[in-house]
Order: structure tokens, then sequence, then C-alpha cells
């Protein structure tokens, strides 16, 4: 290998030690700005517009290093600075090869694991001399709050032929050429609030009201590239008050966006008939968070990561996927993107791990495809 195993590790220990929960970055963004200005960025770009338009503590950073080999394609590399909850005092540690938490908390390979490989990636191709294109990096926020930090940014900062996000999970050597796009709901049942012990009967109930809406709503898979789930219900105060109000969020999710287009209308007839049938009242509001891809598994991009695998003998998983990331809005910036495996496993979950080898593996991975671009 020709990255260093033992710097990978420290910097993917420092890091996810340090608390970057969504729009609360601000640490991890310290830290990857001043590395990067180590390793000689010819400038790096912290996004005024995605910071202001979310409120958090710091936006989307994009930094940019000149190649020493004309004539290479601009590659841009991506990962995103937060974590989901539950990602404060993490202690990590090794067990027979496997990182894993102390089980009180994530760990947060997702995505840290795209972090550290990137950083090393580039530091290797400066300390070794090894020729390169330019390359564009990304480190995006809030990804985890619906991909909002790239939804957000200002995308005329991305100029690269084509890129990378290292997101995924699944083993290194696995490429996502297809993603889903993804409509939010938001419906409003309403009923007629009394007390529940005194005059019930005066009330109108409106988690009830939406109980029976809900058994007329599309729910779960609809066929091998769309879902739908209903995710959150949140209704009434106490036991003794009869509840005027449900709030319902669900998401609708494909990478067809025809299909994606059709079935949120469908849910949204489901929820507006629903409430007509039983003269219930229902507000709702449609989210777009963001559009499918769907990539030539001849794109540069793909053949020059499913290349950069086999030189290295990794076995080459060229995918589908049903999750979102930000490759879904840097494709709509005009940059082809695809997604790779880092070998996150179980993430947003106390049972989070990640396997050592594929911590170091994705680094040198990423490495071989900046290095086999100049070639």
């Amino acid at each position: 290998m020709l990255i260093n195993k033992e710097r990978v590790l420290k910097e993917f220990f420092h890091l996810i030690q340090l608390p970057c929960p969504s729009l609360k970055e601000r640490p991890a963004a310290d830290y990857v700005i001043a590395a990067m200005q180590e390793m000689g960025a010819e400038s790096i770009v912290e996004d005024t517009q995605s910071r202001l338009a979310l409120g958090g503590d710091t936006g989307c950073i994009v930094a940019n290093f000149k190649g020493n080999k004309e004539g290479a394609p601009k590659i841009l590399l991506g990962a995103h600075l937060d974590c989901v909850a539950n990602c404060i005092g993490i202690k990590p540690q090794i067990v027979d090869g496997v990182i894993k938490s102390d089980g009180t908390t994530i760990l947060g390979g997702d995505d840290k694991g795209g972090v550290v490989a990137i950083l090393e990636a580039i530091r290797c191709l400066k300390e070794q001399n090894i020729p390169h294109g330019d390359i564009q990096v990304l480190f995006s926020v809030s990804e985890e709050q619906g991909v909002a930090g790239t939804r957000t940014m200002n995308g005329s900062l991305l100029d690269a032929d084509f890129g990378y996000a290292l997101d995924s999970s699944g083993r290194p050597g696995k490429i996502i050429f297809a993603a889903p796009g993804q409509n939010k709901i938001f419906a409003k049942i309403h009923g007629k609030t009394a007390h529940g012990g005194v005059a019930p009967e005066k009330g109108i109930n409106a988690i009830k009201k939406a109980a029976e809406i809900l058994c007329g709503v599309p729910t779960s898979r609809i066929d091998e590239e769309t879902t739908c789930n209903i995710g959150i219900i949140n209704g009434g105060i106490a036991t003794n008050v009869v509840p005027d109000l449900v709030e319902v969020a669900m998401d609708c999710r494909s990478r067809n966006k025809d299909k994606m287009a059709k079935l949120t209308q469908e849910i949204v007839d489901a929820f507006v008939e629903g409430g007509k049938k039983i003269d219930t009242p229902v507000d709702i509001e449609v989210k777009h968070s963001y559009d499918p891809y769907l990539l030539d598994k001849d794109s540069a991009c793909i053949q020059l990561a499913a290349r950069a695998c086999e030189a290295l003998g990794i076995e080459v998983n060229i995918a589908a996927t049903g999750g979102g990331s930000d490759a879904s809005h840097i494709n709509g910036f005009g940059v082809p993107c695809t997604v790779l495996g880092t070998g996150m496993t179980n993430v947003h979950t106390v049972e989070e791990i990640l396997l050592e080898e594929d911590l170091y593996m994705t680094a040198e991975w990423t490495l071989k495809i900046l290095a086999m671009a100049a070639e």
C-alpha cells in the first residue's frame, strides 16, 4: 500500500471524536480546512449560501488543488462532515480488526471514513510526487438532514469533469450508478379538542381519523426502484384530552422521476380523498428533496473507479441503491458523480462497525483513482 495506515487510523479516530451533529460541524470544518491548507490547496471556499440557508455554524467547503499532469481530467472528491445524532462522546476501539464504538454511540464512519480517505489520498500524491490532474474537494454539511447542505449550496463552485462521493455502505469496490430522488410529504389531520373524561363526545379525535386515512395511503416497496414510507406521526398532548391535530411525515423515493411524481400524487390524493370520505380536514405539503440520477455504466467516472479496483485486486460491484446522497445534487449541478462504498456497516446505530482493512482500502482506492486518471 502507498498510504500510511498508522496516519489514517489516527486521523479517523481523531475525526470521529470531534462533536459534529448536523448544523454544528464547525470542529470538523476547522480540521479539514487546516489540513488542506497544509497540503497546499490552491483555494478554499466556505460556501456562504449553504450556511445562511441552513442556519448552521459552517457552510459546505470547496477546495481546489492544482495538478502536475497536463491533460488529466479534473476530479471531484466529496464526503460529508456531519453525523446523525448520538455522535457525542464516541469512544472507538478495535477488536479483531473491527472498528466500533463502546456500544453507547454510533461510530461515525458515515462519513468520516470518506473524509479521511480523501485527505490521505491527496497527502500521498503530494508526498510521493505522483502525477495527477486538478482535484476539487467538497466537504458538505447537513447531509444527514435530507442532503440539505448540497441542496442549498452554490453549485457554480463545482467545475470538475466528474466526481466521486465517498459515502455508501458496502465494501470498497461498490460503485453506485443509479440512486433515487426523494419527495417528502407532510400532512396535518384536524379534529376537535374536548375533555376526554367529561365530554369526549364533543370532540373529534384526530388520531382515530388519521388512522382511518392512513389505511388508504401507499407505503413500503412499490416496485424494484420505487418506495415510500410513513416515518413520523405526532399527535395528542394528554390522555384526558381529545386530540385536535395529528401531523404525519413520510417520504417517497424512486430512481425514475416520473414514477416518483406519480406516487407522490397518489399519496397526496389518498390523504385528501381519505379526509373527504370521513369529513375530516387535511392540510398537505410536498417538499422536493432531490432528483434521481442515472449514470451510464460505461461513463468515465464509473469505468475509472472500476479499473482502479482491478489494479488493486478489489472485486468490482456496480450497483443501484435506494439511498440518497450528495451525488444527487452534484449530478444536478452538471458534474457526473457516482458514489463509492467505504465499508460502513449498520450506520446510524450503536451497532455500527467498519473493518480496519476497509478503512485503509478506501483511501488506497481513492489514491489509485486519482493516479490512474493522469496516466
